[in-house]
């Protein structure tokens, strides 16, 4: 039986070799089944193959894990959500220790384009980050619940950037460099003057936190999607049985 040594779906390469009857620990193909599938493909039949072999059952191991962590990021993001934004609760919060230097980049990277963007860069590269994750997890590696952990961790830093935004119209939310933005440089002073929203900073704060919290339950749907599309074969026939 030939061994396995790139998959033939996402090109992941493999060393040592996989057996034939085994399936791709980054994009989850059978590989003995995709032969059949990319002829059917060839033929003008894709849409005939069956929907396992998009969202092909998980080993239980897998599986099991995967529900643990949607259900970790679940209760995390329930706690996030209730945060309250007009105080800045969730500075004090271990979401805010990971996005900060996240945001703290963003404004090196985006510096070389200008002011205006070297100030949104902050904010805009701590979303931007989780999101181009998830695509590479989509389209890369094929694995549509890990862009979907990526799509909650995007509506979480967004949570992080709600309270920086009410706080602008009133600044007294301690920044960085020890100071509040009535005594220094505050990103979304900045931005709202420049669209003369200053006066509405409230209004777009409590905007973004609704935003936020839609985005982190529709990554959790998605995930929840995936594993229940993703469930182990044994359990599949089982509750067909039942």
């Amino acid at each position: 039986m030939p061994a396995i040594q790139r998959c033939p779906k996402c090109a992941a390469r493999f060393a040592p070799a996989r057996p034939e009857v085994s399936e791709c620990p980054h994009c989850g193909i059978w590989f003995h089944k995709w032969d059949a599938f990319a002829a059917r493909g060839d033929s003008g039949h894709a849409d005939e193959a069956p929907a396992d072999e998009e969202m092909p059952a998980l080993d239980p191991l897998r599986f099991y894990g995967r529900v643990a962590l949607l259900l970790l990021v679940a209760v995390w993001g329930w706690r996030l959500a209730a945060m309250d934004y007009r105080d800045a609760e969730i500075n004090g919060s271990f979401m805010h220790n990971i996005v900060l230097p996240i945001h703290e980049a963003g404004h090196v990277f985006f510096m070389p384009f200008g002011e205006f963007l070297g100030v949104l860069g902050g904010s805009l590269f701590q979303v931007a980050l989780p999101l181009g994750i998830a695509a590479a997890f989509l389209l890369r590696q094929r694995d549509p619940f890990a862009a979907s952990i990526c799509l909650w961790w995007a509506g979480a830093s967004l949570v992080d950037i709600a309270p920086y935004i009410w706080d602008s119209l009133e600044p007294r939310m301690l920044l960085l460099g020890g100071h509040t933005g009535a005594d220094g440089p505050h990103d979304w002073i900045y931005l709202l003057e420049r669209f003369g929203a200053l006066g509405r900073a409230h209004a777009w704060g409590v905007a973004v936190h609704h935003l936020s919290v839609l985005i982190m339950v529709g990554g959790l749907a998605a995930g929840a999607l995936c594993l229940w599309r993703q469930q182990p074969a044994g359990r599949r026939g089982g509750e067909s049985a039942s």
